[in-house]
């Protein structure tokens, strides 16, 4: 196609975006020219939001974006403007929210109508081209809303101002406030295992989607309560959603959500973010039973990690990877057939993978009944008695046919990989290689995570300027963009650098987490309110106050990745107990106020709210082992075999303990301790910014692991500049 039948998208950073710089749609990007233009010509703007990693976006573009007779209507009547969610969730999540107050739907492709103005009248998600799934075609919407802007504009109007109050009102959040109640926490645990699925996991019916703040939340309350009901359900949906189709069972790692109550078949495509949070959920499952399980389930994900989503040259992680190759395909790609079987086992290989897997001749996908998502069915011990063979036999079998089908499968057209590096997913991936790389002592995943956060404080943080939200895009063609870094971003970002710092006892990233908290606590606090706005509330960008953008808004609900509000909490948690510094713990708790009144409504999409009242309930606690002998590395390990938020454990050498080394918090208490220049090794409990007299003997730190899991001192009680 020749170069001038581009359009303007051809100049845009987002793999999502330049996918679509061939259709005859005279699309923009979000831009102030673009609603300059609707004014000047008095048209609607017709807005698309989706992301490159969805399936049905994909199929709106094929069969009405790239539809001449469409894109002639598009044109003629409207002004197109399409945007990537990926790159711009502030943009998504209030448009979602107006969309989902005309129509009650939700979701992506999210198609909305608007005023030139930007405030939306109608809206929908995916329109066929022709009156179908009970839909209106695309054509008949298209004409009927621009026909109602003309000849019926005070309705269109009206219509507008009612969507833009109903989201003036989506988590703004204002007079609601109220003192954080401990109790919050339990009933959200409460709210889950109401919802917990006994039968298959999960919480609530299909679709299903992981929900790991849940999972996570449960994780600690049962390392503190012991209720085996507690511990039941995230094991049960652990083991079902690991046995599950919605696992890739070849290569590791996890699709996005499962559309049936079994996990069985998933939405294909598989985000850097859920991976993240279920390799912690994972990690932690594995530090409260001692399930191996769980610990292989981990390392595999991060095996597909390490091999999709990685720049194992530079370090970062890649956004994701789609469902599918081609528009003709739906999931092929990870499915399989009889024969497709058959063609790369041998007979007794297949024989095991077949009744493993559950592949027969009538699978599970619509589109091609033959295809078979891979999910596991039979253990080997019922094989082992099926086949008459002995279990190390099935073993080797399943062994050596995963690693054919995998080969098999690389040689498929493979779907796309996001190769963009967004700054806050990659503070969470951070965050999940370091989690595991302490309980399993991965060396190179600790490696990785270092370089992939080093990264991010190299090319994504400004002192000035503070950070980005995209530090390189997947096409290396596109131009890069100075995207200013949201809520999300400077809120991930100070934990996975709190995080490096507790297991590197390097100082420069409790630095880093610092000076992050501060620019975040000065960009985005509402200091007349309390809690976080998503973005920075002095932004001067014309486009910051585009459209819907200029509404307040302060997250708290997990969606899916946890909440901005509550994770800066525990950040600022985090720091105040390193730091002492009582602004970081005041602006927590006003925080923790805001939803404070009605936490409780949110439910499981409070989950990681709930988190952050574990740590605003109880003193941040640090476990300082010293020394660089056996017995160093014994209490070393005996501190991080249990799980517990609020915890922490950092590992020096004897010579390293000098108050340069230090956070405030320590530098006061640690160095002057008695014995602590001995030379003998030692781990220091520290909490309330005061430390225990030295453990040196392993059974003890147990012990005293053990009653920190009881603990249960209010901070907001008892905190105070103790030495």
């Amino acid at each position: 196609m020749p170069i001038e039948t581009l359009n303007s998208l051809s100049h845009a950073s987002s793999a999502y975006l330049r996918s679509a710089m061939h259709q005859p749609i005279q699309w923009h990007e979000w831009s102030a020219e673009a609603f300059d233009k609707a004014k000047l010509e008095n048209k609607p703007i017709l807005l698309d939001i989706g992301a490159v990693w969805c399936h049905w976006c994909h199929v709106m573009d094929r069969e009405s974006y790239d539809n001449p007779e469409i894109a002639q209507l598009v044109n003629e009547r409207f002004i197109a403007i399409k945007v990537d969610r990926d790159e711009r969730p502030d943009i998504d999540i209030r448009y979602q929210a107006a969309v989902s107050a005309v129509s009650g739907q939700g979701g992506w492709p999210l198609t909305a109508f608007l005023t030139p103005e930007g405030i939306p009248f109608y809206g929908g998600t995916y329109f066929p081209p022709e009156d179908h799934y009970g839909r209106p075609s695309f054509k008949r919407v298209l004409t009927s809303i621009s026909d109602a802007y003309r000849e019926k504009h005070a309705d269109v109007a009206e219509q507008a101002r009612m969507v833009e109050s109903a989201v003036s009102q989506s988590e703004t959040l204002t007079g609601k406030s109220a003192k954080f109640s401990p109790s919050v926490i339990d009933s959200i645990v409460n709210s889950a295992l109401k919802m917990f699925d006994d039968n298959n996991g999960g919480f609530g019916s299909a679709p299903k989607f992981p929900h790991p703040a849940v999972l996570d939340l449960l994780i600690d309350q049962y390392g503190r309560s012991g209720d085996e009901q507690v511990r039941e359900a995230f094991v049960t949906t652990l083991e079902k959603m690991a046995h599950g189709g919605v696992y890739d069972q070849l290569a590791g790692g996890f699709h996005r959500y499962s559309v049936d109550e079994r996990w069985i078949v998933p939405h294909f495509e598989k985000m850097c973010y859920d991976n993240s949070e279920l390799l912690k959920n994972y990690v932690h499952a594995y530090q409260a039973t001692g399930s191996e399980f769980f610990a292989a389930v981990a390392k595999d994900i991060i095996r597909w990690m390490d091999e999709w989503l990685s720049d194992r040259e530079h370090g970062g992680f890649y956004a994701s990877q789609d469902a599918d190759y081609s528009m003709d395909d739906d999931g092929d790609y990870f499915t399989w057939t009889v024969k497709e079987t058959d063609e790369v086992l041998t007979e007794q290989e297949s024989a095991v993978a077949k009744l493993h897997y559950d592949i027969n001749e009538v699978g599970e996908m619509h589109h091609n009944p033959e295809k078979n998502v891979l999910y596991v069915r039979a253990s080997l011990q019922e094989i082992s008695g099926r086949l008459k063979l002995p279990l190390e036999r099935v073993q080797d079998l399943l062994r050596s046919a995963k690693e054919k089908m995998y080969a098999a499968r690389l040689k498929r057209p493979t779907p796309y990989v996001d190769k963009t590096i967004y700054v806050g997913w990659n503070a969470l991936c951070v965050s999940g290689y370091l989690e595991a790389a302490k309980v399993f002592s991965l060396d190179s995943a600790r490696q990785f995570a270092l370089r992939s956060l080093d990264r991010i404080l190299s090319e994504g943080w400004n002192n000035h300027t503070g950070l980005l939200h995209v530090i390189s895009y997947s096409d290396p063609l596109a131009t890069r963009k100075q995207t200013a870094g949201l809520l999300d971003d400077y809120a991930f970002t100070a934990v996975a650098c709190l995080d490096a710092y507790e297991i590197t006892a390097d100082i420069s990233y409790f630095n880093f987490a610092r000076q992050i908290g501060d620019a975040m606590v000065q960009q985005f606090f509402d200091e007349t309110s309390g809690g976080f706005f998503d973005t920075n509330k002095k932004d001067a960008d014309a486009s910051a106050s585009l459209g819907v953008l200029s509404t307040p808004r302060k997250p708290f609900q997990d969606s899916p990745t946890p909440a901005g509000n509550s994770v800066a909490a525990i950040a600022l948690l985090r720091l105040y107990g390193y730091a002492n510094d009582r602004e970081y713990f005041t602006r927590a708790e006003r925080t923790m106020e805001v939803l404070g009144g009605i936490a409780e409504q949110y439910g499981i999409f409070a989950a990681t709210y709930a988190i952050a009242g574990t740590y605003f309930s109880r003193p941040y606690t640090q476990i300082v082992i010293v020394g660089e002998d056996d017995t160093a590395e014994k209490l070393y390990r005996t501190a991080q075999a249990s799980f517990s938020f609020g915890k922490a454990v950092v590992k020096f050498e004897a010579s390293k303990v000098v108050p340069q080394n230090l956070p405030p918090a320590l530098r006061e208490t640690i160095p002057e301790l008695p014995g602590i220049k001995s030379g003998n090794s030692m781990a220091i409990i520290c909490s309330n910014f005061a430390c225990q007299a030295p453990i040196s003997d392993p059974e003890k730190m147990e012990q005293a692991c053990k009653d920190l899991l009881t603990m249960r001192e209010p901070v907001h009680e008892k905190r105070a500049d103790i030495r």
